[in-house]
């Protein structure tokens, strides 16, 4: 029974290690022996003096070897102060004190509470404008990527090669917004100009595509038409209010008649054979001219604007 100055016993430090038919000196325990004291060592029987083995962690050597007929138990105790590691993958949640319920949607905090999970940043969504509207804050959405594209200008129909000036692109806005106090922005898409109809008369300008949110605008200025001006192409629009703002190309004239391109698309090659009466329109970008004189003509169209705007939780 337990004394003053010590502790009693359990039946869990209580441990045990039988070995039979055994030639050798060194044996492993299944425990950890703190010193010689805290084992007894018998033999057939025979306990064995201190002096006839000794311990180190879990490792038991005796000072000669066994025969193959003994039989040799050690007995010993957990010392006070020991510390037993438990075995790789041997603590199941039933032994952890805990609140909460765990599941696959729960985590295990420091405090040992099982807790849903809450953080699901990341990629969540996109909307993509092609005409103006209001864009409109999803739940949860914290971050936004906005890319603003500019309108093309339109290419010229003109009356000879001199005059085949193409529309140049819309300028490229981009720009990562923090949108946890905003929840609504206008949304401008510029229209691409069209082309001219008439012999040597410039078509019309791109628009400007913008975001406006009260605190950050964006601006993808449209590109510049044609003009009928020997060799003068319309030049490409400009950006501001990004985090990355890129002008648009400036259309092409003469010997590479091509609508300006830009970051998002690409300009309307020119016509000029006569089962190709129109400059071709503008992909995001200028309107291709077109030497056509005959027919139903016209100037390339330019390219109308967009608005993507990437939502993140």
């Amino acid at each position: 029974m337990p004394y003053l100055g010590t502790k009693g016993l359990k039946a869990s430090d209580i441990r045990r290690f039988n070995v039979t038919g055994s030639t050798s000196a060194t044996h492993t325990l299944t425990w950890v022996a703190p010193t010689e004291q805290s084992l007894i060592v018998t033999i057939n029987g025979v306990k064995q003096q201190e002096d006839a083995y000794s311990v180190s962690g879990t490792t038991l050597t005796l000072t000669s070897a066994l025969v193959a007929t003994d039989k040799m138990e050690v007995v010993g105790i957990n010392d006070v102060g020991t510390t037993v590691t438990p075995a790789q993958n041997s603590v199941n949640l039933d032994k952890l004190a805990t609140t909460g319920t765990p599941s696959s949607s729960t985590f295990l905090r420091g405090d040992m509470a099982w807790t849903a999970v809450s953080d699901v940043s990341g990629l969540s969504s996109m909307q993509v404008f092609t005409s103006s509207g209001t864009w409109t804050k999803p739940s949860g959405i914290t971050k936004v990527m906005v890319e603003v594209q500019g309108a093309g200008g339109s290419g010229v129909r003109a009356s000879n090669t001199d005059k085949q000036n193409c529309g140049g692109a819309g300028g490229y806005s981009r720009k990562l917004l923090d949108v946890s106090s905003i929840s609504t922005a206008t949304v401008t898409i510029g229209a691409g100009g069209a082309g001219s109809t008439a012999i040597d008369t410039a078509g019309a300008d791109g628009g400007d595509s913008i975001w406006s949110d009260g605190t950050n605008t964006l601006t993808g200025s449209g590109g510049a038409k044609g003009t009928t001006t020997n060799f003068t192409p319309g030049l490409g629009g400009t950006a501001s209010g990004g985090d990355l703002n890129i002008s648009g190309g400036v259309g092409g004239m003469t010997s590479n008649p091509i609508g300006g391109f830009s970051i998002l698309g690409y300009g309307g090659q020119r016509q000029h054979y006569a089962a190709l009466v129109a400059g071709c329109d503008g992909v995001f970008g200028g309107g291709g001219a077109t030497s056509r004189s005959a027919g139903p003509s016209r100037g390339g169209n330019g390219g109308d604007g967009i608005v993507i705007v990437t939502e993140y939780k």
